[in-house]
């Protein structure tokens, strides 16, 4: 259950003020379909976070114990500072429209969180935790918190959210867990 509530807290935390939040808010401002968005939104992230789960147990199967523990803890002492650096999002020009609102949502979705933080984040998460279902479903849980908020109430919730103080609280969350992996506690706790 930790891996499950760690990894929505997280993720839910880093991604206020992401780019893939933005591109909700986007979304939802150009087509005004929220269901096909959420939807959209839900089905490219199992497919990322999955993708980026199996990764994360792959990874614990290849590197040796200590390397990993070092590996983690540089890794989410590095997420910390990344999620301090604010997103621009840049928006496609191209007309996804004659693809759906489903199919434009999910293959836009899919293709922004490649290489996104909380991509990355699933990957350690899951050698961390050796819990794949876990992790991929917390990821995801965290992702939706996140954005359906922003497909529902579109610009009106940035305006009430202190983004900057979400972003400052996820960066402390990664680092404390990055110091806590380095310290092995994670061992003495049977993480």
């Amino acid at each position: 259950m930790e891996s499950f509530l760690v990894s929505a807290g997280l993720v839910a935390l880093a991604e206020m003020g992401d780019k893939t939040q933005l591109l909700a808010l986007v979304l939802a401002a150009r087509f005004r379909k929220p269901l096909p968005i959420v939807l959209g939104i839900l089905a490219a992230t199992l497919a990322n976070h999955g993708i980026a789960g199996v990764l994360g147990a792959w990874i614990t199967s290849v590197i040796a114990p200590d390397v990993l523990r070092w590996m983690l803890g540089i890794s989410f002492v590095a997420m910390a500072a990344w999620t301090l650096v604010p997103d621009r999002f840049e928006q496609d020009s191209n007309n996804a429209t004659h693809f759906g609102v489903f199919c434009a949502t999910l293959i836009a979705f899919f293709i922004v969180e490649i290489g996104d933080k909380t991509q990355l984040a699933t990957i350690a998460l899951a050698a961390q935790y050796h819990a794949v279902p876990e992790v991929v479903t917390g990821t995801t849980l965290g992702m939706m918190i996140a954005n359906v908020p922003a497909v529902l109430l579109g610009e009106r919730l940035t305006q009430r959210f202190p983004i900057r103080g979400l972003q400052i609280c996820a960066s402390l969350t990664f680092f404390a867990l990055g110091i806590a992996i380095l310290l092995g506690a994670d061992e003495r706790f049977d993480v």
